[in-house]
């Protein structure tokens, strides 16, 4: 099995951290994991994505050409990279900020209002981690209990911090069947 996602949307939405969140609990769990960030010039507001290979053998390359899954959390992340994703993977997308429909059809699209749910929370910051839980629950890469243990290693003694982000977690995974 080797399974690669690539995130993206602008700097500041915490696509960085979703990736590198999503990497520590693939480690937790016992697999082979690359972890590839890129930043825009602009760090906040510009551009920001990173690919995450996971696998239950070593990973030659942490380039993904034609990811499985997609994850767009803004419309400049669905235009640059819909046509990348393999045929059969899933497209996740950000409904508060994407309203525009992909041009393929040989994909599946999930639509996750993670902005919308965020500020439901109370958290309008945590709209990263609202879809890394939808994120997971349909991918079945890692356990839910598995990106709440990947959380704390990357978060350390930031407990508020913990407490906010499984809080979104949670509320994104449940907002998928």
């Amino acid at each position: 099995m080797l399974v690669k996602t690539l995130i993206s949307g602008f700097g500041g939405q915490g696509v960085i951290s979703m990736g590198l969140s999503l990497a520590q609990a693939a480690m937790a769990e016992g697999k082979y994991v690359t972890y590839l960030p890129s930043y825009g010039a602009e760090v906040r507001g510009g551009t920001a994505n990173c690919t995450v290979a996971v696998s239950d053998e070593e990973i030659a390359s942490p380039i993904a050409s034609s990811p499985d899954f997609v994850i767009a959390m803004n419309r400049p992340s669905l235009s640059r990279f819909q046509n990348q994703i393999k045929s059969g993977g899933v497209l996740f997308l950000n409904s508060s900020l994407i309203q525009a429909d992909t041009s393929r059809e040989d994909i599946e699209v999930v639509r996750i209002a993670a902005d919308a749910i965020a500020k439901e929370l109370g958290n309008a910051k945590s709209a990263n981690m609202v879809m890394l839980g939808a994120f997971i629950r349909v991918s079945g890469i890692v356990s839910l209990e598995g990106i709440l243990e990947g959380l704390k290693i990357g978060l350390k003694n930031k407990s508020k911090l913990i407490a906010i982000n499984e809080k979104a977690i949670s509320a994104g995974y449940s907002s998928v069947k």
